[in-house]
């Protein structure tokens, strides 16, 4: 992906789009709808340091250690994140939120979800 300016489109990538990811499992879906499509417009070659981004239908997951640090952007959609204490957010477009790595949560996007990452693991 080389040393350059990276351009994050809300589509993915200008020719072929998204492609289907599978972070989220398929028990963790709240409807029919299990779409889930990502595009990784940088990646370090350990792939330690990650910029897209991703898309998912309606899901709940109960994250006991966030995997990663990762600031994100919401493009479109709706996501509630609950802290351990209790206390709760909601994150729409526009908003741009950050989880750090180690935090336990739960991830409930309730209308299909379109963000811009930037990940560190």
């Amino acid at each position: 992906m080389g040393d350059k300016v990276h351009r994050l489109l809300a589509d993915g990538d200008p020719v072929t789009g998204m492609v289907p990811s599978n972070m989220v499992s398929p028990g963790d879906f709240t409807s029919d709808d299990h779409t889930e499509l990502n595009h990784t417009f940088f990646a370090t070659p350990d792939e330690s340091i990650l910029s897209g981004v991703w898309e998912c239908a309606p899901c709940k997951e109960e994250i006991d250690a966030y995997p990663v640090h990762e600031m994100m952007s919401v493009i479109s959609g709706s996501v509630t994140l609950t802290n351990a204490d209790g206390s709760s957010e909601t994150f729409t477009a526009g908003d741009v939120f950050f989880i750090s790595k180690g935090t336990k949560c739960t991830w409930h996007v309730t209308e299909t979800l379109r963000k811009f990452y930037m990940i560190a693991a």
